[in-house]
């Protein structure tokens, strides 16, 4: 049985391993076995975590939060949960082969999935134009003509970065001004190649084994059109992770698992929750990793807790 098992490998998973693990907890975190390092993976340039004045790569740095955490002894297991049990003292997650296994605390920190239209053409075309990560897919689109779905900071990056590619950007918002932070915005605007489609809502993709155009619709007078493109990149935000936990830990009316205070204390006495998964307000790499660190020493003061009662209960007896 371990101590400490960490479910999620973004900036709170690793963090928390970090601190875990130098406290000599020995965690077991279990990555995933396809989308390890989080949404980090997908991002370019990070240019605001701290320590690193001229940027770094999102992979890089995820790389880098690995090595470190696996330098003090966490062991790194690339496997899915399928299912949590929180019900008694002893946490059971069951990983995607089938094994099920067991640790006296769990932190839960599976972050967040990248939010689609819910278009019925959407997933049928995924892969073939319709793309949720720029980073990913990007090179596929050289001298291309594409768009990019989203008004926010997200939805700029993806539409800058994806001018190294294409020739034509646009990128099509839902209303008349940007939920972007002022630096990305002012980054689109300045870029020759991108194009913005304001009041716009995409309704329909087109294509039948790629995508050939879309169609939108004007959000203020109804009226449709037809947009030819190559690709489409969507970038409308995340939904927080929770699907394991419904029923099991308390959630907020964002969805969110629900902790207590500043703390990373979920409903289940034991059970622990850090990153995007609990916060749906800030969603930034360092309050992610800040909150992974909250995690490991509250479980690691709730383990030291578990220890002394047991010690008072055998000396009583």
């Amino acid at each position: 049985m371990q101590q400490i098992i960490i479910i999620g490998s973004g900036p709170a998973g690793f963090t928390a391993a970090i601190y875990a693990a130098r406290a000599g907890l020995k965690p077991v975190l279990f990555a995933s076995s396809v989308e390890v390092g989080g949404e980090l993976m997908n991002t370019t340039e990070v240019e605001n975590f701290p320590g690193f004045p001229e940027g770094i790569q999102g992979p890089e740095l995820m790389q880098r939060m690995q090595e470190q955490a696996e330098r003090f002894g966490t062991e790194v297991r690339y496997d899915d949960i399928t299912e949590v049990d929180f019900s008694g003292d002893v946490k059971r997650v069951t990983a995607g082969d089938g094994s099920v296994h067991e640790a006296l605390t769990v932190i839960y920190a599976t972050g967040s999935a990248y939010r689609k239209i819910g278009l019925a053409d959407e997933d049928r075309l995924a892969g073939h134009g319709v793309s949720w990560c720029a980073t990913c897919d990007g090179f596929f689109f050289r001298e291309k003509t594409i768009a990019v779905v989203g008004g926010g900071d997200s939805a700029m990056e993806e539409a800058t970065f994806l001018t190294r590619f294409a020739d034509k950007v646009y990128v099509i918002h839902r209303r008349d001004e940007l939920k972007a932070s002022k630096i990305m915005q002012q980054r689109a605007f300045d870029n020759d190649k991108i194009e913005f489609v304001w009041n716009s809502e995409v309704t329909a993709i087109q294509g039948e084994t790629e995508v050939t155009g879309v169609t939108l619709r004007d959000t203020v007078d109804g009226t449709e059109r037809e947009l030819e493109l190559s690709g489409l990149f969507v970038a409308i935000g995340n939904d927080p992770r929770t699907h394991l936990v419904h029923g099991k830990l308390d959630l907020t009316e964002e969805g969110t698992i629900a902790v207590e205070g500043r703390s990373s204390r979920t409903s289940a006495a034991g059970v622990f929750a850090a990153g995007d998964v609990t916060d749906p307000n800030y969603r930034q790499a360092v309050t992610a990793a800040a909150s992974g660190t909250v995690a490991a020493l509250d479980a690691e003061h709730y383990l030291a807790a578990l220890e002394q009662a047991q010690t008072a209960a055998l000396a009583s007896a």
